[in-house]
């Protein structure tokens, strides 16, 4: 079966999951991930991306990004070829350091937004790289801890959720602590990165109590949000792939747009598409 083409628009938040090949380790010392938040930071400042959450794993990263000045792919193809590189150089390997997809998932933000920064920012926690949440608030490879205070990165907007526990800062920060913490009995959360129908129904159980009543509820697993923000991502997914068809059929594409250029500022198209400044 063929893959499906990613989902994004300007303003969408993403939910990013990117593992190593073959689940293979792709942090293998601090330096590298100093490395990776480096590039990570350059990235996000050049292409004006928002980032909300992180958290570096062993064999695996999250990433809660809003799409910014240029696409999501455009942003994870230039740092991921550039860690992966340095990544290569460092440790003397060659061959390909990350999974041929990125997981991305589209998240209705309203329903969606704090929930996915805490169980980003749980991770840690869950797969016991630190044991208490104490621990975790000074973690330097989690975004937990910039939004606590503790650590600085100038690319994270941690005022952003901040924001949505109180005006000041320290009693937003308890606040936000607090919410953190009741995350921490509820384990995994397969509704936030499981399959579409499971994401819009908010969890295995609502997905048995819609069977029972036969309700239908729309899924999609390139997104995470209710059926109807599903319904509405699609369609305007499809009418966005309709007018950029109808274009093409109407016989304007890439080689006549050239062909026009040229001939509007009397340049051959081939010296257009040639390499330098001018």
């Amino acid at each position: 079966m063929p893959r499906r083409a990613r989902i994004d628009a300007a303003g969408a938040l993403h939910h990013i999951i990117c593992r190593g090949i073959e689940r293979r380790k792709i942090f293998l010392t601090h330096s590298d991930r100093d490395d990776f938040l480096v590039r990570l930071g350059t990235v996000l400042a050049e292409t004006g991306t928002p980032c909300y959450a992180w958290a570096l794993m062993g064999n695996h990263f999250h990433l809660l990004l809003r799409s910014g000045n240029a696409p999501v792919a455009k942003v994870m193809s230039r740092l991921l070829t550039g860690y992966a590189g340095s990544f290569n150089r460092r440790h003397r390997r060659s061959g390909h350091l990350f999974q041929n997809r990125y997981k991305s998932v589209l998240c209705e933000e309203d329903a969606y937004f704090l929930e996915l920064v805490r169980y980003i920012h749980l991770n840690p926690l869950r797969a016991e790289a630190v044991a208490a949440l104490d621990e975790l608030d000074r973690y330097p490879f989690c975004g937990h801890g910039v939004v606590m205070g503790n650590h600085e990165k100038a690319w994270q907007d941690a005022d952003s959720v901040l924001r949505m526990f109180g005006r000041g800062l320290s009693q937003a920060r308890s606040a936000y602590r607090e919410f953190v913490a009741e995350g921490i009995p509820l384990g995994r959360r397969p509704e936030l990165t499981g399959g579409g129908l499971v994401r819009s129904a908010g969890g295995w159980q609502a997905v048995k109590a819609l069977r029972r009543s036969r309700l239908h509820v729309l899924g999609d697993e390139r997104i995470l949000g209710s059926g109807d923000f599903v319904e509405s991502v699609l369609s305007e997914q499809a009418e966005r792939l309709h007018r950029r068809y109808e274009i093409e059929a109407r016989g304007y594409d890439f080689a006549w747009l050239s062909g026009r250029v040229g001939e509007v500022f009397a340049i051959d198209p081939k010296e257009l598409l040639s390499a330098g400044r001018q």
